[in-house]
């Protein structure tokens, strides 16, 4: 298959693309207590060898996002949580997660969606998700604008990081390379709906901050935000080579998310107040600070 003819010199690479793929699925596709499909039939979904989906799951392991024994598969024991005091959340079916939001969010015929994170791999397997559902048929928005803040590449970032060497430069390298693909992966998918004229205007910039991101912020249409602070947690980090260290690192996908609501007709209501102090967090970074 394609993807496995690649695998040679990227082993680490395609295992990092499958388990973003299966961090994306979890607590969505893949439910909480429930049973992720065999190796065997993900290693022909995704179009890699089955050693690559075992060290994909393995990563996932590592995180604490499902749990693996030998001949009971692989069960989902964490999904990411959002807590919501807003009426929406009462509607929502089952754990409340960030792919509902993001799905209505594209649902509306002007798609306005401002993004400060440490990397762009969540939001790329959701903006994937939304590029497919436009090309369905299935939504149909008229206008696309993304402005994402990501911290400077040259910024000596405190995490990740291995644990007994803040020197060794890899797991930096690591992550650096893991934000330029999502990052170039979700770009393109937007732009590729304008292009095939599938959405009539789409406006992806992508800005750099001399800032250490202790938190990631999702602000829709500037009258919703999701806010969550990143856990710092050591896990053990497979590298390249199949060697394994011990790394300080976040977990943004399991943080918590809050969700908060501006109520147009309650500007002083503590929902409004949030979402308006980070709408001007966000523009003050992106026009003094970023570039």
């Amino acid at each position: 298959m394609a993807g496995r003819q690649g695998e040679a010199g990227g082993g680490g690479r395609e295992a990092q693309r499958v388990a973003d793929e299966l961090r994306a699925r979890i607590g969505h596709v893949y439910a909480l207590g429930s049973f992720l499909p065999a190796q065997r039939a993900l290693a022909v979904e995704l179009g890699v060898s089955r050693d690559t989906v075992q060290r994909a799951l393995r990563d996932l392991v590592s995180e604490g996002w499902i749990e693996s024994r030998r001949g009971s598969g692989s069960r989902v024991v964490k999904t990411q949580r959002i807590q919501s005091s807003a009426p929406k959340a009462t509607r929502l079916h089952g754990p409340v997660t960030l792919a509902p939001f993001i799905s209505e969010a594209f649902e509306q015929p002007e798609v306005t969606l401002d993004v400060y994170t440490l990397t762009s791999e969540s939001l790329d397997a959701h903006i994937r998700l939304q590029s497919e559902r436009i090309r369905g048929g299935f939504i149909s928005p008229q206008r696309i604008t993304l402005r994402m803040l990501l911290p400077d590449p040259s910024l000596p970032l405190p995490y990740p990081r291995v644990k007994d060497d803040r020197d060794d430069p890899r797991l930096r390298e690591r992550l650096r390379t893991i934000t330029e693909s999502h990052t170039t992966s979700l770009v393109g998918a937007l732009r590729d709906l304008q292009t095939e004229q599938l959405v009539p205007s789409v406006d992806v910039r992508i800005r750099h901050t001399p800032l250490t991101p202790t938190f990631k912020l999702y602000l829709f249409n500037a009258v919703e935000v999701l806010h969550g602070m990143y856990e710092i947690i050591e896990r053990p980090l497979e590298l390249e080579r199949g060697e394994v260290v011990t790394a300080l690192d976040v977990l943004g996908l399991g943080a918590t998310l809050t969700h908060h609501v501006k109520d147009p007709g309650d500007s002083a209501a503590p929902g409004a107040v949030f979402v308006d102090s980070m709408q001007q967090w966000f523009d003050s970074v992106w026009n003094l600070l970023s570039e």
